[in-house]
């Protein structure tokens, strides 16, 4: 397992190292506090979290932002209350842990074995039920999945009714770019507003 040292700060927990939780399927989750995609995947992570802690899972979250103010520890403590996050959560403002894992992407699941292994992983959302049964699988235990409804924020997206996907700031990384004419590349264009 990766190293969980660096960390600028612990939550629900004195700081854990990798050699302490051999013997533990572990899943770590890396987030950042103002990603939707983390958001829509937390009402899983806190199920799981609930659901098969008394089996042996042991669920660690790190912080790691995105942003300059997402370093700000209070607003990170705020996450957690909003959230009800109890579970573990390293605070990862220096991007260690981050680097440790080879990790470039939130949400980001890492399912671990008892020996230390990494075994699986899941970039961004969905797949719930295919991560639940790797956890599962760690645990050496097979029962109907855990029921997780996110609201609000942590609501499923209207994927039937989206358009454009989440992208990213700067031509390079658009995909699947929906507008009208569509986009030219390394070239400026007149905007115009759209009515409806």
């Amino acid at each position: 397992m990766p190293s969980l040292d660096g960390a600028t700060q612990w939550f629900n927990s004195e700081p854990l190292h990798s050699r302490e939780l051999r013997g533990h399927p572990v899943l770590v989750h890396f987030w950042t506090l103002t990603c939707i995609n983390w958001l829509r995947t937390q009402p899983y992570l806190r199920a799981w979290s609930q659901a098969y802690r008394d089996d042996g899972l042991i669920i660690i979250g790190v912080h790691t932002p995105e942003f300059s103010f997402e370093h700000g520890i209070d607003h990170v403590e705020r996450a957690l209350a909003a959230r009800g996050i109890s579970y573990p959560v390293a605070v990862d403002n220096d991007y260690k842990i981050w680097q440790a894992f080879g990790n470039q992407y939130w949400p980001a699941l890492y399912f671990i074995d008892a020996d230390g292994k990494v075994r699986d992983h899941q970039f961004g959302e969905g797949h719930y039920p295919e991560s639940e049964r790797v956890i599962q699988q760690l645990l050496g235990i097979e029962r109907r999945l855990v029921p997780a409804e996110g609201r609000g924020v942590e609501a499923e997206a209207d994927w039937a009714h989206l358009r454009t996907p989440e992208t990213y700031l700067g031509f390079i990384r658009t995909e699947n770019f929906e507008a009208p004419g569509g986009f030219v590349l390394n070239t400026r264009a007149p905007t115009k507003c759209l009515s409806t």
